[in-house]
């Protein structure tokens, strides 16, 4: 039962929450409309050269370029991406003249008609193997997970890459750390020194220089020697099992990025953070990217993110 209330939990964060929602958690609701404005790019990174984004479909997401990360696909194209659905299984034919894979939130079975699968891999281990020696190779991988069962779905892949993904739920016991209410939605900032030094939080100029973000109930995640922890998780952070277990999360992190071969590899323990989901009732003012809350700004994140990944960050 964990899982679902973590999901209902979720629906009610996503990105940025209002004090009247936190207040009547009933009335909070995933919003979805026409409102393009916050995805225009006043400077396009790429106007000639467009990197070509395979964004995985074939693999139960809960998150797809056409559905809860639509506003994520609509933003990167606008920066001169090109975004291509992926609905087949991986293999060097797949992957083949792409620049950078997305990944979120693979699952082993439907999660909705088969929810005691859906913790099964998601992936065969062929298909691991075609996407590590792929970015040996040059490519680039952005692996987005979230709360369980996700962990445990897109684990034999993130081992590829040296990664370690917990299947549970990271909580914050230091309220100075996390939203009121909200133990799972964590700022990661750069005065509570949770944001890792790092291109993507540097940005190119100051203009893309992160302040924080916040995330929405994620998992913990532990790279490799020689990876740096993006978003690192305070020691006063524990990781909620689904047996409700309740194990240390200290040295752990949210995000990761690190260098594999001749290819990029990011690694981010929860969906909502850069997808631009929002909350709210129609007519409130809603606020998809975080920036209502001040120090926070998702959007860069997420358009930072693509840039290291594609070279245009060192």
């Amino acid at each position: 039962m964990k899982s679902y209330f973590v999901a209902a939990l979720k629906l009610g964060i996503m990105m940025s929450l209002l004090p009247s929602i936190m207040a009547s958690p009933s009335l909070a609701q995933e919003i979805t409309d026409q409102d393009s404005s916050d995805l225009k790019i006043a400077r396009p990174a790429y106007t000639k050269t467009r990197p070509k984004v395979l964004f995985d479909e074939a693999h139960f997401n809960v998150h797809t370029s056409g559905g809860r990360y639509k506003r994520f696909a609509d933003l990167i194209t606008n920066d001169g991406y090109q975004v291509f659905p992926n609905k087949a299984k991986f293999q060097e034919k797949t992957l083949k003249g792409h620049d950078i894979l997305v990944i979120v939130s693979a699952l082993g079975a439907n999660r909705d008609t088969n929810p005691q699968q859906a913790d099964n891999p998601a992936f065969t281990e062929r298909e691991c193997d075609a996407v590590r020696d792929w970015v040996w190779r040059g490519g680039n991988l952005l692996l987005v997970a979230d709360h369980e069962p996700t962990g445990a779905a897109a684990q034999n892949l993130a081992q590829r890459f040296g990664v370690d993904l917990r299947n549970g739920s990271a909580m914050e016991s230091s309220t100075a750390n996390h939203l009121i209410g909200c133990p799972g939605c964590i700022f990661f900032t750069r005065e509570n020194g949770l944001l890792g030094d790092h291109p993507i939080t540097r940005g190119r100029d100051m203009s893309e220089r992160v302040p924080g973000v916040m995330t929405g109930v994620g998992l913990s995640l532990k790279g490799p020697d020689g990876s740096t922890a993006i978003l690192k998780l305070a020691d006063t952070v524990f990781d909620e099992l689904p047996s409700g277990e309740k194990i240390p999360a200290a040295g752990r992190a949210q995000g990761i990025g690190l260098k594999f071969g001749k290819g990029r590899v990011v690694v981010i323990g929860e969906a909502a953070v850069i997808s631009g989901q929002a909350t709210g009732r129609p007519g409130t003012n809603i606020d998809r990217w975080g920036r209502h809350n001040r120090g926070i700004d998702a959007r860069q994140f997420a358009l930072n993110i693509m840039h290291w990944l594609s070279g245009l960050l060192n």
